[in-house]
């Protein structure tokens, strides 16, 4: 099934972007609600991977060029959704002169973060429950 890429208003879609996040991250991951959103989602660049109209993933780029919250909805893993959103978000950070794009990689996640290119560095750490590493990708 085709998969559209879209950059997004996060008030306008803030529904679907909320049902994602707190689908995947609040109820799967159990991450505290309250940290789960901040201040800086008005900031970002938000993208919703769509198909059949239905939103089943959606990530953020904030203006230091970190990107963050890449959620796919579980029934739809596995099917490539996450490389186009990474791969959307990159191409944006290219253009918008980001020479440091980095992320916060879940441990779980370090080899599909080093698929696309990012370099893992430092210790883990913990960030909401969940390990993570840094993971940066020099264009």
């Amino acid at each position: 099934m085709p998969i559209l890429i879209k950059q997004t208003d996060f008030k306008t879609d803030f529904p679907a972007i909320r049902l994602i996040r707190e689908t995947v991250f609040v109820q799967e991951q159990h991450v505290p609600i309250e940290m789960e959103w901040d201040e800086l989602d008005a900031q970002a660049i938000h993208i919703l991977a769509m198909t059949q109209g239905q939103a089943v993933g959606t990530a953020r780029l904030l203006e230091n060029g970190s990107i963050g919250r890449v959620a796919v909805l579980k029934s739809f893993r596995g099917q490539g959704i996450g490389n186009q959103m990474m791969n959307y978000l990159i191409d944006v950070a290219q253009r918008y002169k980001h020479t440091h794009i980095h992320l916060h990689a879940q441990v779980d996640a370090i080899d599909f973060y080093q698929k696309l290119g990012f370099a893992i560095t430092g210790e883990p750490f913990e960030e909401a429950g969940i390990l993570h590493q840094t993971a940066v990708l020099h264009s």
